[in-house]
C-alpha cells in the first residue's frame, strides 16, 4: 500500500469511532474473529488500546494485522486503523497511485 493510499484511508477513518477495545485480556481467538467479521462488512475499522492491557498499540496492530490478513493504517495515540478489502462487500475504492 502507497503512503497515497494510507493517507486516503486515513481520511476515512477520520469520521468512525473505534469499533473494539483491547484491555488487560488482550488479544483472544473471539475477538480476532469479530474483527475479522468487522473488516468483512466494514473494511475500515478503528480500535482503541486501554490503559490497563498488557500491549503497547503498536504491539496490538501488528498482531491484529497477522491474525486477520489487514494492512494497518495508523497508530496515533491509544487507537489503530486497520483496512481489508471485503470479498462480498466492498465498498471502499482506493485510488491507484
Amino acid at each position: 500500500m502507497t503512503g497515497k493510499q494510507r493517507a486516503y484511508l486515513r481520511g476515512l477513518a477520520n469520521g468512525i469511532d473505534a469499533k473494539f477495545q483491547i484491555g488487560k485480556g488482550g488479544i483472544d481467538t473471539p475477538t480476532v474473529r469479530m474483527i475479522d467479521l468487522a473488516l468483512e462488512a466494514r473494511e475500515l475499522i478503528k480500535i482503541k488500546v486501554l490503559e490497563n492491557s498488557m500491549m503497547d498499540v503498536r504491539e496490538a496492530c501488528g498482531e491484529i494485522c497477522a491474525r486477520t490478513g489487514a494492512e494497518p493504517v495508523q497508530c496515533i495515540g491509544s487507537k489503530f486503523v486497520i483496512y481489508r478489502e471485503s470479498r462480498n462487500n466492498k465498498t471502499i475504492v482506493i485510488p491507484k497511485r
